[in-house]
Order: structure tokens, then sequence, then C-alpha cells
């Protein structure tokens, strides 16, 4: 196309795309609006399985275009969308652990709907609304495309080729998840409280980003992460908007994992948001925000690093000691795993700091170790009840392996990958990253990190002796038979966690052949 203004010609050529590159983000998208169409137009009655259908077909299609991808790496969109190895073993990993959650968020308990969602999100808590949908059998399905926009979202931040691509995937992965954090059908008010902060924290956070975009621009002149890193060492004059504007973006970007000190938010949007999507959050939202950070300060900023990179010791530090020594105050199961989530922040961190590409394979396996022990550990908590409420005091959980063994048994042994015990995947996972951090200079952070893991490891023991060797306080407490779909999330997670901690050096292989950035 020609267009002529003033007598100036100006030509437009139309952008190139690669569709096998991008296939797993349009797949996951296109889902995500067939969702919108099943629930604008199909029956009550069809309408959950219809929704479930949709999003476990999406995921698995996307995650054969991920490994179809392969084929097809190199940046396209004009450079906003780079396909490399980082972003292929990403993408396929929140693929793999969204399937889970969504078949955690899928359990229906007793026949009345999905028990973790409000029967009716827009109706206020205890109101006559709200009532009426209970007593009409109405479920909140609606939360199955949300949570299509959110992964799609999530799939496109570790591939973002520059700062603008990578806010408006911060906001499609975010916007989703501040509603399902209000949707929880028991303790309402603390349900939307939680929404409430998030959202109100998350634009806080994404003011920060869109600021530092702003100052990088003004120095290198392009949102370009490749132009950024060639402007590094060759400007004149906007030196000082460098690090200003790195340390802003990163402020955005360490919000989203619950890094010390962006992580106010965590403890109570873990506490208040329905159980399984609090597992999603921890899990997905991690993997996707790391890959982002990964991206921005190896391919953009990575230069300069010696600039800022003390800020971020500091920061891996506090993460680590913050969310261990706080854990240990917890009365709450789900807010201990919310400051364990903190914690493991942090050890991630240890790695990233590295700035080597075994940093890298070491940040990608441990974000795969971590998810799946994760999400089979709140969808756990979503089984333990006391009466129609989910028991999450940890007083309510003395006893538990005398009368539900298994459930107990598998609950103990996450905890101990979360504590890096041998023959788990949190061991491997914490081996490598602090490996990693002491092979290239970073061994006072290693040594951090294993201090904060004695603390924490404290924590987790604490929980399995009030299972296992204090009697139970009241015959209240049960875990509620699950269906074939949480029994999968649970099997998959647990086995996963042994698996990736007994013979870890098939993935460890492949996240150390993905771990080469395309600039």
């Amino acid at each position: 196309m020609i267009a002529s203004l003033s007598g100036l010609t100006t030509e437009f050529v139309a952008t190139k795309i690669n569709y096998g590159a991008v296939l797993p983000m349009l797949v996951v998208f296109g889902a995500a609006m067939i969702g919108v169409l099943v629930e604008a137009f199909a029956p009550r009655a069809v309408r959950y399985g219809a929704q479930v259908g949709v999003a476990l077909v999406g995921l698995v299609a996307a995650f054969m275009a991920v490994v179809l991808a392969v084929g097809h790496q190199g940046s396209t969109l004009a450079g906003a969308v780079v396909i490399d190895g980082p972003a292929l073993f990403l993408q396929g990993t929140i693929l793999a652990l969204s399937v889970l959650s969504v078949l955690a968020m899928a359990e229906r308990f007793d026949g009345i709907g999905a028990d973790a969602f409000t029967a009716q999100g827009a109706a206020a808590p205890g109101s006559p609304q709200e009532s009426a949908a209970v007593r009409a059998g109405a479920t909140t399905t609606e939360v199955f495309p949300l949570t299509m926009f959110a992964i799609g979202g999530m799939l496109l931040f570790p591939a973002a080729g520059d700062l603008l691509t990578m806010f408006v995937a911060l906001e499609v992965l975010s916007l989703p998840l501040y509603i399902l954090s209000g949707l929880a059908s028991r303790r309402r008010l603390l349900s939307q409280e939680a929404s409430l902060k998030y959202f109100l924290l998350g634009a806080f956070s994404s003011a920060f980003f869109l600021f530092g975009a702003a100052l990088l621009f003004g120095y290198s002149g392009s949102m370009d992460l490749g132009v950024i890193a060639k402007a590094i060492g060759t400007q004149s004059g906007m030196d000082g908007l460098l690090v200003p504007g790195v340390l802003l973006v990163l402020v955005g970007l360490l919000f989203k994992i619950g890094a010390v000190p962006f992580h106010s938010w965590t403890p109570d949007v873990y506490q208040g948001a329905p159980t399984p999507v609090t597992g999603f959050m921890a899990a997905c939202t991690k993997v996707a925000a790391f890959g982002a950070i990964l991206r921005f300060v190896y391919v953009g900023v990575g230069d300069s690093r010696w600039d800022w990179a003390p800020a971020l010791w500091a920061v891996a530090i506090l993460t680590m000691v913050v969310g261990a020594v706080l854990s240990i105050t917890q009365t709450d199961v789900k807010r201990l795993l919310a400051y364990s989530s903190i914690a493991h922040a942090g050890f991630v961190l240890t790695g990233l700091l590295a700035f080597d590409r075994v940093g890298v394979s070491s940040v990608m396996f441990y974000v795969v170790a971590y998810g799946f022990s994760t999400i089979a550990a709140f969808a756990i908590v979503s089984l333990v009840r006391d009466g129609g409420s989910e028991a999450t005091h940890l007083s309510q959980w003395a006893g538990l392996g005398r009368t539900h063994p298994i459930v107990a048994g598998a609950f103990a042994f996450l905890l101990l990958a979360f504590a890096g015990i041998p023959l788990t995947s949190g061991f491997t996972a914490k081996f490598a990253v602090f490996s990693a951090a002491i092979g290239h200079g970073a061994t006072p952070l290693a040594v951090v990190g294993v201090l904060a893991s004695a603390i924490a490891a404290f924590v987790y023991v604490r929980v399995i002796v009030l299972m296992y060797f204090t009697e139970s306080g009241g015959d209240s407490v049960r875990v509620v038979p699950p269906s074939i779909l949480t029994s999968a999330a649970v099997t998959i997670g647990v086995a996963m966690t042994l698996v990736l901690g007994v013979v870890p050096a098939p993935l460890l292989d492949l996240a150390s052949r993905s771990a080469l950035f395309l600039r």
C-alpha cells in the first residue's frame, strides 16, 4: 500500500506471520472464545461438561502445537514474538500444568456443581440472589474460558520480543486472575477482598512496568529487547535512564512472582482465592513470569547487569529469608504454602542470577518441578473438609495421617519435596539452582538459600508431625472422596515429583538444550 501526504510517500509493508510459531497461542485463545460462546448459548444442563471438554481439548491441542513449533523457531510479527528454546520449553510447561489445574477446577462435590466456586459471582455474599442461584443449581462455568484467556497471556509472556508485547501479555494473564480470585464459594467476603487487593496492587505494578518501559524507550529509542541490548554502552546523554528503567520494569515482573518486597498480596490472595485457582496461580503464573524475567534480563539488559544486579541480589536474599521465616508463624495451610511460594521464588532467582546458560536451564527445571508439586498440594487442600468448608487451619489437620493415610502420605511427600529432601524433585531443583549460582560467582546467594531451606524444612516437618504424631481434635474433619479429575491431578503431580527426583536427567538435558535465547 502506498500513502501520500504533503508530497511525502510512505510504503507500508504487511507484517509476515509465522503461523506455525504462534499456533499454540492461537489454539488457546480460540478455545477461550469457543468457551465464551458455550457460556452464552449452551443450555445450562450441558454447559459444565462442554466447558471442561473445550478447555482440556484446547490445552492438549496447544501442547501438540508446541511440539510442532520446534521446527518454526525464530521471531515473527515484526519481532514482537520470539519463539526459541526457552519460550517453547516454558510454553509446554505452562500447558502441561494448566491441564492439571483445569482438572482440579472441574471437581464437583455432592453433585451440586463446581464446589470451589460460587454459584453466582455477581451476587453479593449472603444475598437472596445468591441463595436463589444455589437453589437453582447454577454453576460458575465461566471460570474455564477465563482460565483459558489467562493461559493465552501466559504463553505470550515468555515469548515477548519487546516491552509493549510483554505488557499486553502481562495484562491478558492478570485480568482473568483478578476475577477468578474473587469467586470462592466459601468465605466470599475474604475472597472478594483478595480479588480487590490483587487488582489494586497489580495495577500499581503495571504502572511501574510501563514507567520503566518508557524510560528504556527514551534511552534506546525502541521497545525491542534486541535494540535495547545493542544500545547499552553506545548511548550518550541518556545513560541516566537505563538503570531506573530496568529496575522499574523488574518491579512489575517481580510482583508476579511474589518476590519481597512486592509480596504483600500473595498470602491474602492465596488464602482468599478458590483453592484450585490458588494452585493455578502459584504454578503457572510463576512459570510465565520467570520466563519473562529471563528474557528481559538475558536478552535485553544483561550487558548492564553490573549496575542493577546488586539490587536483584538483595531482592533474592530478602525473598528467601522472609518467605522461610514468616512461614513459621502461619496457622493456615494456604497461607503457609503462600509463604513457601515466596521462598521458592527466591530460590529460583538464585539460579537466574548466575547469568549463564546453566542458570537458565536450572530455572526452567525448577519451575517445572515446583509447578507439579504445588498443583497437587493445593488439590489435596481442597479435599480436606470440616463440614461444608475447607479445613485450612493447621489444627484441623491433626491426626489426618491416621484417619486418611493415603491423602496425608501424598501431602507429606509433597512437603518433603518443598523442603528439598533427596529422591524428590525439590532436591534436584534446589541442587540445580544452587550449583549454578556457586559456579558463576553467586556463592553467597546459595549459602543463604541453604539456610533458608533449613528453616523452611522445619515448617514442613512440623506439619508432618502434626498429621502423624498428634491426636485428632475431633471427628468432623474428613477427606471428601475425589472424582477421577482431582485424583488424576494429584496422582500426576505426586508421580512427577517422584520421577523428577529419581530420574531427573531427561528433563535436565531437555532444559539444557532449550536454554539458548534468540536475540
